[in-house]
């Protein structure tokens, strides 16, 4: 068992350091190393009742969310994988919990809005046991339990394996014929999406070369390859040629509770010309970018920032000296900037977003 404990810890260090150390970046990258590191402990691990298994899933996700706070799809990975397994226990134990006896109350009506809580406190007191399930062996909860957890656990790989495909597959009804679509920086989901539309439609992309990282300069070359008609522009004349444009597709970093998101830096500049020039904004994002916090702080709070030497250089020589320079890797995009979310999951209002919230995650895990 001592054995064991170690081992998953050095697999959670190791993740961690990686985090920190900037060595695994990108919100689909971070998630898949967190459900491997995942389905490795829960497999390793030695538990007794389901309780503790939530115990040991949240200690590694608060490992790792310490490790790279800005990396929000790790939390949101751990806080699917809890959900996940909440439901396929429940269908394991088939356990009913009863309805609230007595009259109708106000009192009791709010009560019933809050339903999983109630349902964590009846199991934990009636410690349930699985099917199968022999109270005389230590090890046979988890033996029984496990194989349900790890279909659980790949469910989430495999939404993860189909994310860019799922978020593409409705692109011909977003995209019409010879529109001008203007898009920043270089995003996966954006990508494929723009390529799948092109297999139905005939549309030109400005890609603006988003500097200092010049993302988008990658992006232009790539979907000019697959034979899109394809113009590169600096970050510089966006305002200038917004009112030629039909419509704006961004991707995400995360997306918050209050329907705003963090996106690549530029991502504020292009909304706000295009809200002057009434200009559509659509946002290509797998779920798994959702998370239960809310922009309640200053905006760069929640922002990375990368070397500020790529927009000021040393060479300056005074003048490094007499000012600050911000180089934010996101940008904070608020709701009333955004017309709608195209996930792998259907299309969404900002409005609808804390809806989503709860349907995906537990209210108990908001905070692992």
């Amino acid at each position: 068992m001592a054995a064991n404990a170690v081992a998953d810890q050095r697999i959670v260090e190791n993740l961690a350091s990686r985090l920190r150390r900037r060595q695994v970046v990108g919100s689909r990258a971070s998630a898949l190393e967190t459900l491997l590191v995942i389905r490795q402990v829960v497999a390793k691990s030695r538990f007794s009742n389901f309780e503790q298994l939530v115990d040991i899933i949240r200690a590694v996700g608060r490992k790792l969310v310490e490790a790279q706070p800005k990396e929000h799809s790790v939390g949101n990975t751990v806080r699917k994988i809890l959900h996940h397994l909440r439901e396929e226990y429940n269908n394991a134990t088939r356990e009913v919990v009863p309805p609230l006896a007595g009259s109708f109350s106000i009192a009791k009506f709010v009560l019933q809005g809050q339903p999983r809580k109630q349902h964590t406190l009846v199991k934990a007191e009636n410690k349930l046991h699985l099917k199968g399930d022999d109270p005389n062996d230590p090890d046979s909860f988890a033996k029984t339990l496990k194989p349900v957890l790890m279909e659980a656990i790949q469910d989430a790989f495999d939404e993860l394996e189909t994310v860019y495909d799922n978020v593409a597959k409705n692109a011909r009804d977003h995209i019409h014929s010879d529109e001008i679509i203007l898009t920043i920086g270089a995003s996966r989901t954006v990508e494929t999406f723009l390529k799948t539309a092109s297999h139905y439609r005939k549309y030109t992309v400005i890609v603006a070369e988003t500097a200092p990282s010049f993302g988008g300069r990658d992006l232009a070359a790539s979907l000019s390859s697959a034979g899109i008609s394809t113009f590169l522009l600096p970050d510089s004349s966006i305002y200038a040629l917004m009112s030629r444009v039909n419509k704006v597709i961004l991707g995400a970093h995360a997306i918050l509770a209050n329907g705003g998101m963090f996106a690549t830096s530029g991502s504020m500049l292009v909304a706000s010309a295009a809200r002057v020039h009434s200009t559509p904004v659509v946002v290509c994002a797998g779920q798994y970018k959702l998370t239960p916090l809310w922009n309640l702080y200053h905006e760069y709070s929640q922002l990375d920032f990368g070397d500020p030497a790529k927009v000021l250089g040393f060479e300056e020589g005074d003048l490094v000296e007499k000012v600050d320079v911000v180089n934010p890797y996101y940008d904070y995009v608020p709701p009333d900037l955004i017309d709608a979310y195209l996930t792998n999951d259907g299309d969404h209002p900002p409005s609808s977003i804390y809806r989503l919230l709860k349907e995906m995650y537990d209210d108990e895990d908001t905070k692992l």
